[in-house]
């Protein structure tokens, strides 16, 4: 049966890879995105490729902005029956500069090094707000069409971050343990109208936002990247094609009985413990 699926941060690599995947089993998409023409690109790919789709943009961090999205959304597709809530990312200014502290970077005095001490409460302000508001305020105003529904379903996006903290990104790494724990506090308090709520956990996939992090101008690792391989077991960066079985299951009536959980997806990497 056709549903209404909305998606935030949809114009990026991951979000817009499901966006077309939920296309082809027949749902009308509303592809919502903080940058109009990329929700847009999205939306009409979707089109050409047979779908129903529409492109709003959308600031997650603006109550005003969601409810118009909302509005339009109802008036061209319907009533919202699976929220994905896939906007989130990282900002420099809440990482360090290196893996660990050691004394002499207490003097240090290069430009735009950033020592623990030097995380600048703005920059981890703006991550946690959007990663875990830009999850709960859309979530406030999409559900209220699910509640007493059949079928309907909240998806979040988590991160391996949320079981273990990489090096250098405490904000990140924080706001999305916030986002698991948000996903099963929401699984239980929407357990009685109908709704369900899990999330899913990347592992490492290259994006617009890390691929310069992970590999060079020539496509080769950087050392950071080369880490993140050896401690993957599977030896590989996911694709984005990689999270759509498990969206599909946890978005589908098989998974009627699932709620709550946040499964990784990261070719084995949350199970290696390194030797």
């Amino acid at each position: 049966m056709s549903k209404v699926v909305v998606l935030t941060g949809a114009g990026g690599v991951l979000c817009s890879t499901l966006a077309h995947a939920l296309s082809k089993q027949g749902h009308k998409i509303a592809v919502l995105d903080l940058k109009k023409e990329a929700a847009d690109k999205v939306a009409q790919e979707i089109k050409a490729a047979g779908g129903i789709a529409i492109g709003i943009k959308a600031n997650v961090l603006e109550k005003t902005s969601l409810v118009a999205a909302k509005n339009e959304v109802n008036n061209k597709l319907g009533s919202c029956d699976i929220l994905i809530n896939g906007a989130g990312g990282n900002h420099p200014l809440g990482t360090t500069s290196n893996t660990h502290l050691l004394e002499e970077d207490l003097k240090n005095t290069t430009e735009g090094f950033k020592t623990f001490f030097d995380l600048d409460p703005s920059g981890i302000e703006f991550v946690f707000n959007l990663n875990f508001i830009g999850t709960l305020l859309p979530t406030q105003i999409f559900a209220k069409d699910m509640v007493g529904k059949k079928g309907c379903s909240i998806l979040n996006i988590s991160s391996m971050n949320a079981f273990t903290p990489l090096t250098k990104i405490p904000a990140y790494s924080g706001a999305k343990a916030a986002v698991s724990n948000f996903t099963q506090w929401l699984a239980v308090h929407f357990s009685k109208v109908g709704i369900r709520v899990n999330a899913l956990a990347p592992g490492f996939f290259l994006t617009d936002q890390n691929r310069t992090l992970l590999t060079n101008e020539d496509e080769s690792l950087t050392q950071r990247g080369q880490q993140i391989i050896d401690q993957t077991p599977m030896g590989r960066y996911g694709n984005p094609e990689d999270l759509i079985s498990t969206t599909l299951y946890l978005c589908d009536e098989a998974s009627s009985f699932v709620t709550g959980v946040v499964i990784p997806i990261d070719g084995g990497f949350s199970a290696y413990s390194g030797v």
